[in-house]
Parts: C-alpha cells; sequence; structure tokens
C-alpha cells in the first residue's frame, strides 16, 4: 500500500470550500466547477512550492482567484455566456419559516452581487471560508489594514441594503 500524500488529503478536505468560493467569484455552477478543476491541477503541478508546515487554504484559494482573473479577462472577448436551466427549489414543510430564511437569503445574495468585487471576496472568504486577515490579506495580496476596511465596508453596505442597520 503506497504512503498516504498529506498534500493531496488537505487538497481534498477543502474542495467544497474551494467551490462555495469560486460559486460566489463567478455565480455559476459550471464556471464554478472548471474554476475548481484548474485550481486543483494548478495546485498540483505546483505542489514542490506548497510549505507543507503552513495551511493549504489561503495557497490554493490563491490560485483560484488567480485563475478566476485569468478566466474573467479571456471571457471578456467572447461576450455573454447564459446558464441554461436553474434550480427551482419548492418550499419546506415549515412554509413560513423556510419563506422566510429563503427571502433573507436571496435578500442577501442580491446585495452580495451589488458589492464591488473587493469588498464581497473580503466578506466571502471572512464569513463563510471563516479565514484571518492574515490569510485574507495573503490571497487577495494586499495589506492586512485593507481587509480590515474592505471588510467593514462590507459589513456597514451589507447592513444598510438590507435594512438591518
Amino acid at each position: 500500500m503506497p504512503p498516504i500524500d498529506r498534500f493531496e488529503d488537505r487538497l481534498i478536505a477543502i474542495l467544497p470550500n474551494l467551490h462555495r468560493f469560486a460559486l460566489s467569484l463567478c455565480r455559476k455552477h459550471d464556471i464554478a466547477e472548471d474554476l475548481v478543476q484548474v485550481s486543483v491541477i494548478r495546485a498540483l503541478e505546483a505542489r514542490n512550492r506548497f510549505d507543507p508546515e503552513t495551511r493549504i487554504e489561503p495557497w490554493v484559494f490563491r490560485i483560484l482567484r488567480n485563475a478566476w482573473i485569468d478566466m474573467t479577462r479571456r471571457g471578456a472577448t467572447r461576450g455573454t455566456e447564459i446558464e441554461i436551466g436553474s434550480d427551482i427549489d419548492p418550499a419546506g414543510a415549515d412554509g413560513e419559516k423556510v419563506t422566510e430564511a429563503r427571502l433573507m437569503l436571496n435578500a442577501v445574495e442580491r446585495v452580495l452581487e451589488e458589492m464591488p468585487e473587493e469588498q464581497r471576496e473580503v466578506l466571502i472568504l471572512f464569513c463563510y471560508e471563516e479565514m484571518s486577515y492574515a490569510e485574507i490579506a495573503e490571497i487577495l495580496d494586499v495589506p492586512r489594514g485593507t481587509v480590515m476596511s474592505r471588510l467593514a465596508r462590507a459589513r456597514l453596505g451589507l447592513a444598510k441594503k438590507l435594512g438591518i442597520k
């Protein structure tokens, strides 16, 4: 039996998080899957540059973000793409609570889509992916203070548009 490859195990463990981040960037399932695939391939090809004593998430998330930037630059010459079909999810058994939760989630998603990309990225990485300011700064290649100010502006904007503050 071959030895367990810790790098590959760590990479596999973060696939759901990678997919969630990719989906937050592109908002299309098929493109998110492509982004994750490209990121994993790039990570495997560059595994000799990864420091095994550090967390793998910031390193791979940065690879994914760079892949997204590459993809959007290439896509700028292709024109508009439209996702075929949509996920229709009927309300659950507890209709009122499910409906309220779904409405709030939809409102948050709409506000996230309207946010400047730099604020949306920081909010997703901090709130959904639970990354530290330092890790986010590394992924986005900005100073830690910039991450903190973007997050503060994103939170305020989100609360204001949702009528919370």
